[in-house]
């Protein structure tokens, strides 16, 4: 994903990273070439002549602006989602980590408390790379005692498994009365809060848009564009070529960035920036026992932040 500070006008307009423009370039390319086709046959240099009336562009181009604007508020419908989801698994693994070093009425060993959070921390690794389907192991190697990392790596659901882990804990502090009965339902809640993270991100991994409502918008959108120099022709002549890939370039990128963020788990530039919000989460919890950020065992493939 790329943040940017917010950028001058001009700078603006020549943005090119974080942009779709590199993707659809090949395709403005394609409307370019039919536009010069379309003023050939206009000024008969070709033998075949296609002029067609813009009113029926002006109606079709309404209608499939609004279908796009549904196209695209319903993929960032998903992208915020995941957002919120990411944001709460922030503020439940700080929950967690508090309730760890103050609720005990008892001193609970520091290594306890630390091993907790060593263990928490990998929980937001473990969720990334379930949600982009890639292999953990060295990812929690790096965060997890041997014992565990088996346990953990022998589970088809890596983070549910860590969350059993997690409440085995507060069990095992509670039967030797380390917690009383109120601290438990403390941690349960918030253990059920990353359940219920762990739950809105395989439901969004996991049902996509309907394939047939994306399918019949991309139809529409490549053939208005295709057939739109022809309708431009008559009235704009040389100049068709600028308009037609100008309004094919509005149409394709909104069509394309609907399409990036439909799917805010992946690894394309404007998805959501996962490794560098797994490596803050885990700060978060370590930063609370006054332990050293750790350095990630992998590099990230999304940095947060691309100048």
């Amino acid at each position: 994903m790329i943040v940017r500070p917010r950028l001058h006008w001009f700078r603006m307009l020549l943005a090119w990273k974080g942009s779709v423009l590199p993707e659809l370039l090949p395709r403005l390319f394609l409307i370019f070439c039919i536009s010069v086709v379309a003023v050939a046959s206009h000024d008969h240099v070709l033998k075949v002549t296609v002029d067609l009336s813009p009113t029926p562009f002006s109606l079709v181009g309404i209608a499939l602006a609004v279908f796009l604007g549904f196209r695209n508020n319903a993929s960032y419908d998903r992208y915020w989602e995941a957002r919120k989801l990411w944001g709460q698994l922030l503020n439940e693994s700080r929950s967690l980590t508090r309730q760890a070093l103050t609720l005990p009425r008892d001193a609970i060993n520091i290594e306890e408390v630390r091993l907790f959070v060593r263990v928490l921390g990998a929980f937001p690794h473990a969720l990334r790379h379930q949600l982009r389907q890639t292999n953990p192991q060295q990812d929690l190697a790096a965060r997890l005692p041997a014992p565990i990392l088996e346990t953990v790596l022998a589970a088809r659901y890596r983070p549910a498994a860590i969350m059993l882990w997690l409440g085995q804990w507060v069990q095992a502090r509670s039967r030797e009365n380390a917690i009383d009965a109120w601290a438990s339902l403390a941690f349960d809640r918030n253990l059920n809060g990353l359940s219920d993270v762990v739950g809105g991100c395989e439901r969004i991994a996991s049902t996509p848009l309907p394939f047939a409502y994306s399918v019949m918008i991309h139809r529409t959108v490549y053939f208005f564009c295709a057939a739109l120099p022809f309708g431009l022709v008559d009235s704009i002549g040389i100049f068709t070529p600028v308009f037609s890939v100008f309004v094919a370039y509005t149409f394709m990128a909104l069509e394309a960035i609907a399409s990036q963020i439909e799917e805010p788990f992946g690894t394309e530039e404007n998805d959501l920036a996962l490794d560098a919000m797994s490596a803050f989460i885990e700060d978060a919890t370590r930063d609370l026992i006054g332990d050293p950020a750790l350095k990630s065992a992998t590099p990230s493939h999304d940095p947060f932040t691309f100048t």
